[in-house]
């Protein structure tokens, strides 16, 4: 296996467009090897994480949910998993975990109520009010225009509805920061880097989770796209939150 160590520059120095570029590259890339690394550079605790945030979803009206940068579509296998009378769609914009995430559908046997879709989490193709619960794990990073997203998955969903958003962040506990701070430079690139063949993608990753907006910003991005009643889940010491809104009635917009 070819290995390559491509520097990507920081999220804080590029405009959405390069930003968009490099993350269709790096998920392009590292496709064969991603649900691995997940697992084992979280120590596993991406498992946990994503089945924390399918036990708090409520299908009340519609039971339909929205996975969006689905990846290789872990959430909408979970869910479906759990909750046996929905429908899943799952949407990213990267063909290659797309196709990966549908052979995992079909092998799992839910070929006939999860659909994978190509599309854009800013643009999404559906009309308003479609879904019970759009969620978005580990991809709101990814995404440059974030307020857009949001905006968007509130769109979709029912009033009253929850849009729900798992992410790593950079812990602000000044002992943790350190070990968290080694772990990200250092030990995940050089883990890696023994198993991706673009292993610089894991210092994009770093460098991302370390630009997230600090929880309290970003709850209040949900709250300004159109989310109320806004709860924040810190998990693993702060290493990832969950985010869970609900998505305004009629009667509260404005």
């Amino acid at each position: 296996m070819e290995k390559k160590k491509k520097r990507y520059p920081s999220v804080q120095n590029i405009t959405h467009e390069e930003h968009i570029a490099i993350v269709r590259e790096i998920f392009s890339t590292i496709t064969d090897r991603y649900d691995f690394l997940n697992h084992f550079l979280s120590l596993r605790r991406d498992i946990a994480w994503r089945k924390f945030s399918v036990k708090k979803m409520k299908f009340e009206n519609t039971g339909r949910l929205l996975d969006v940068a689905c990846g290789t579509c872990d959430v909408a296998i979970y869910a479906a998993s759990k909750y046996s009378k929905i429908n899943v769609v799952c949407v990213d914009f990267v063909q290659e975990m797309l196709d990966l995430g549908k052979k995992k559908i079909t092998e799992k046997g839910f070929h006939n109520r999860i659909d994978p879709v190509r599309a854009d989490a800013c643009a999404l193709p559906f009309p308003e009010a479609t879904f019970d619960v759009a969620a978005i794990a580990f991809g709101i990073r990814n995404i440059p225009d974030k307020k857009k997203a949001l905006s968007e998955m509130a769109r979709v969903v029912v009033p009253g509805g929850q849009v729900m958003i798992l992410e790593m962040t950079f812990t602000r506990n000044w002992f943790s920061k350190i070990l968290y701070k080694f772990y990200l430079n250092y030990m995940l690139p050089l883990l890696a880097r023994r198993f991706s063949k673009n292993y610089g993608a894991y210092s994009y990753l770093a460098d991302s989770i370390m630009n997230f907006p600090e929880p309290n910003e970003f709850k209040k991005m949900m709250e300004d796209a159109g989310m109320e009643h806004v709860k924040v889940y810190k998990l693993t010491w702060g290493i990832t939150y969950l985010f869970l809104g609900i998505k305004k009635s009629y009667d509260n917009l404005g």
